[in-house]
């Protein structure tokens, strides 16, 4: 019997640890073969680019799956990446920038996380699909915000974020196309996207175990995935000197377009 339940109704507030036997399953699973390829992909894209992870984990994961599997097992590999960053961000991002946005973003992502479990998940599939593209033509574009970061902006940014974030683990886009174009020098902005993702993945990871999703079998698999990815990044920020960063963005957008259409349900004949 698969250990992914088509439609699970919400747990109670508990954190089933897996054992062995659960191992045994997913190991068992054909499909956990395909989400490590996945994840292997996803950890290389974020590596040469710098971007992208979560556009192409959460679509092809949730094709492969279904959505709340998608999300819980990001948030695994989010949540340990974010434990490892924040000691050594801390003295270097600017945190009066930080609070404002990631304070936003956790009280919207309750919000996103209603949505994760009590969305049809077809639905909430071609959600995702539609939020992909039409993220990634906002980051092809080239454009950023050159606006004042005043806080009504910062706040509005935050909830955009966080409500995506809650839901479909696409956190990112929202808050790299509003702080990229600050006056805020490169390494400043890089300290605060990974603080405010350092933040926002640990507040994130207790609201989805209040939720209840974040079960054994998801558990199991961030747990068998995660490492994956994390060698794949590095080995893809190995890569980042063989090319122009203009070719690994293009690339990369190729990868997250070829996610997003392959992921959509229309297709599941073909791909399922």
């Amino acid at each position: 019997m698969s250990p992914f339940p088509a439609s699970a109704q919400p747990a109670a507030i508990v954190i089933e640890l897996p054992d062995s036997a659960m191992f045994a399953a997913i190991l068992a699973d054909p499909r956990t073969y395909a989400a490590m390829v996945v994840s292997i992909l996803a950890g290389a894209v974020r590596g040469f680019s710098g971007f992208g992870s979560a556009l192409i984990f959460v679509p092809l994961m949730s094709a492969i799956y279904d959505p709340r599997t998608a999300a819980g097992t990001f948030l695994m590999i989010d949540f340990a990446v974010g434990l490892t960053v924040l000691p050594t961000v801390a003295r270097e991002a600017h945190w009066r920038d930080v609070f404002p946005l990631a304070a936003a973003a956790v009280i919207a992502a309750q919000f996103g996380a209603l949505i994760l479990i009590y969305t049809d998940a077809i639905t909430l599939r071609w959600g995702i699909a539609v939020v992909v593209l039409i993220l990634l033509a906002v980051l092809m574009s080239g454009w950023r915000y050159h606006g004042r970061p005043i806080m009504p902006v910062t706040l509005a940014v935050g909830a955009l974020a966080g409500g995506l974030g809650g839901a479909i683990q696409i956190v990112g886009p929202p808050v790299i196309v509003y702080w990229l174009g600050s006056s805020s020098s490169p390494a400043v902005v890089r300290a605060n996207l990974n603080a405010f993702f350092g933040v926002f993945a640990c507040a994130l990871f207790v609201t989805y175990i209040v939720r209840g999703l974040l079960p054994a079998h998801v558990i199991t698999l961030g747990l068998l995935l995660g490492p994956l990815q994390v060698l794949a990044l590095r080995s893809g920020a190995r890569l980042f000197h063989a090319a122009s960063a203009q070719t690994y963005r293009r690339v990369a957008y190729a990868i997250v377009a070829a996610a997003a259409l392959v992921s959509m349900p229309i297709l599941d004949g073909l791909f399922r």
